[in-house]
């Protein structure tokens, strides 16, 4: 069983004169094939810093503590070896890429992560259908990646490369920020049809709680102060709801 294990991790990152600043202070997080978790929190918490630190962003530096998928060492990975041993980060702000086409970009990403470049006949099918169910117009394929493209088709082209690449655990950093309704509908659609395969770990980092009516999960953490301070089930999505973060992030002041 696929398995992503985060034990004691501590982050730094640096700032311009003032030198490393410490984000996460001991984060412990397991998420397992098949499983979907959300961490929710306030802005500043540390819930990107996460998702990049675990990704290989080279402006994180991990001081404390260790990330392992399957048992081995994601710290010692390159960025593209972490993708290849199959953890995917749909980012909060994806970047244009002028000059590369969606449709190279999708294949060259699958033939990187498969280890073999699919065959095109099928591979064409595969992202015709794909981009169906994410009600996408198939000239989206020809266009610069992100060049152009609205927020809701960013996000949409960040679940269409997850839908494709099919990575064991899959970190969605704030899809749903700048989505409308419809939008969100279909980004939403795009992250059930992977979980209904049973195949992906999902971690929904998220502010609100619109996206998890669409996408429900079975474990929810609150971050708050660069440390996990509370976890539950789906209720303490509705509790933040109702009460918000304001006692959460007295919680991460006092620690």
């Amino acid at each position: 069983m696929s398995t992503l294990e985060i034990r004691n991790l501590h982050v730094s990152v640096e700032t311009d004169g003032e030198g490393p600043r410490e984000i996460l202070r001991g984060v412990d997080l397991t998420v397992r094939k098949g499983e979907t978790h959300a961490i929710m929190g306030p802005n500043g918490s540390g819930k990107s810093t996460l998702s990049y630190s675990v990704a290989g962003h080279p402006k994180y530096r991990v001081t404390e503590g260790s990330i392992t998928m399957d048992g081995e060492d994601v710290l010692a990975m390159s960025v593209d070896a972490r993708a290849r041993a199959g953890i995917f980060l749909a980012m909060q702000y994806p970047v244009e890429v002028p000059g590369v086409s969606v449709s190279n970009f999708l294949r060259t990403s699958a033939t990187a992560v498969r280890g073999e470049a699919p065959k095109l006949r099928l591979w064409v099918k595969e992202v015709k259908e794909t981009m169906g169910v994410l009600e996408m117009d198939q000239a989206f394929a020809e266009r610069s990646v992100n060049e152009g493209f609205s927020g809701g088709e960013k996000k949409r082209h960040e679940i269409l490369q997850m839908m494709l690449l099919r990575p064991k655990i899959a970190i969605l950093d704030e899809t749903d920020s700048g989505l409308d309704v419809d939008a969100l509908r279909l980004v939403s659609g795009g992250i059930n049809a992977v979980r209904e395969t049973g195949e992906t770990g999902m971690l929904l980092i998220t502010h609100y709680t619109r996206i998890l009516r669409y996408v429900q999960p079975e474990f929810v953490h609150v971050m708050a102060g660069g440390r996990i301070v509370d976890e539950g089930g789906p209720e303490l999505a509705a509790t933040l709801e109702d009460s918000g973060y304001d006692k959460y992030v007295k919680l991460g002041e006092a620690a």
